[in-house]
């Protein structure tokens, strides 16, 4: 996984260690070495206030004297801390699971939906996608190409139907088809914040009504090419109750990629998936070491 995901995350690692070997030929002081750091840091959108509390932490446990190496290090060593203080080991699914998707329009929600009822389908369980976002027609057909071009099946409603009712009728199907993963789509954008957030929860009182204890996972989709405006968005959601963690997308091809330190310190959610393609197989599970490792280049 190290060599693929150093790979996928090669533009930011690129903003971020860029200048690393010119530092570690030098002989500046620490000062100057953490005025850099700090500089390309926040170049790769870590932004302020999380680049301060990084190298401040570094400037507390180093000294004047410290070489550039010790000051990687304890870089290393505060961006797995920041990780692994929101990290979750991922679970084995629940029979049924029941996951809910959530973000804004534009940000991967239906294919990295697609990702990972793939990637449950390859462990041998009977996969429903729903396609609960009847307000733009596109994001049905998009599903329901995904569904074509995996081999599962999508329930949908009519454009600008009742989004809790197609659910409604999606479980139902659900469960006469007896399968184990329902994976539902959602609008991300219902004309106001306040009409989306109750017809997300209108949506989830239904799941929880049909079957107890669902939705078992509600997923964040965040684009993390975005940067810290991945954090802005976040912050709209998490007027929205019960979510369970984050889905970042697009972390290949961008050198933004450093707003997920942000996310892990600003967001009281786990980091669940990371989407580093646009394939079906381009989905991993979060893992804070090796993340970092590929981050900087180094184990």
């Amino acid at each position: 996984m190290f060599g693929y995901l150093r790979e996928k995350l090669k533009k930011t690692r690129e903003t971020i260690t860029g200048r690393f070997d010119e530092l570690l030929k030098g002989s500046q002081e620490r000062e100057e070495i953490l005025d850099e750091l700090m500089e390309t840091m926040i170049l790769a959108d870590v932004g302020i206030q999380t680049t301060e509390k990084i190298i401040g932490s570094i400037k507390a446990k180093s000294k004047k004297t410290d070489s550039f190496e010790k000051i990687k290090s304890l870089l290393k060593e505060e961006i797995l801390n920041l990780f692994s203080s929101q990290f979750l080991p991922q679970k084995s699914f629940p029979i049924p699971f029941i996951s809910l998707f959530v973000g804004v329009n534009g940000g991967g929600k239906t294919t990295s939906l697609a990702k990972l009822a793939h990637m449950l389908k390859k462990q041998g369980k009977e996969v429903l996608m729903v396609a609960a976002d009847t307000f733009r027609a596109a994001a049905q057909e998009q599903l329901s190409l995904w569904g074509k071009k995996l081999n599962i099946p999508v329930i949908q409603g009519r454009y600008q139907s009742d989004p809790a009712a197609v659910v409604f009728d999606a479980i139902q199907s659900f469960q006469a088809r007896r399968c184990q993963a329902l994976l539902i789509d959602t609008a991300g954008r219902i004309h106001t914040n306040t009409n989306l957030m109750n017809e997300l929860e209108k949506i989830k009182k239904v799941i929880n009504r049909e079957i107890e204890g669902a939705p078992h996972e509600i997923l964040l989709v965040l684009d993390a090419s975005i940067g810290q405006n991945a954090l802005v968005q976040a912050r709209e959601f998490l007027k929205f109750s019960g979510l369970t963690g984050i889905f970042l997308t697009k972390l290949d091809g961008t050198a933004k990629g450093g707003s997920v330190l942000a996310i892990a310190d600003e967001l009281d959610l786990p980091i669940k998936w990371i989407g580093v393609g646009e394939g079906e197989n381009d989905i991993l599970p979060f893992s804070p070491k090796e993340f970092t490792y590929a981050l900087l280049g180094t184990k």
